[in-house]
């Protein structure tokens, strides 16, 4: 499943929700799901953690859904097979 389809999946399922939750509600649904993957890869436990990364990938396409942006598209003009930041791939940024 391509991002697109991810993102159009998420507005089937949920966009009459968050629609109505907006913009902000949607924003810190998404915060608290980061925090959720924080926590559980402080648990080690693989499972929590993959479940927790999903949450977070779900909540940021209902946020682009309310916000209009097509999230494969925008990750592709950023990030097209080289970092942004120094245009190398693999990345040769210094840390």
């Amino acid at each position: 499943m391509h991002m697109r389809e991810f993102q159009q999946l998420m507005k089937q399922l949920y966009l009459h929700r968050d629609e109505k939750r907006g913009i902000k509600g949607t924003y810190n649904w998404l915060v608290d799901e980061v925090q959720e993957l924080g926590e559980a890869l402080e648990t080690n436990n693989q499972e929590a953690v993959m479940n927790e990364c999903a949450d977070v990938i779900a909540w940021l396409s209902s946020l682009s859904n309310v916000i209009g942006i097509d999230l494969e598209r925008a990750t592709l003009r950023k990030y097209n097979g080289k970092c942004p930041k120094c245009q190398f791939s693999p990345c040769k940024c210094e840390f």
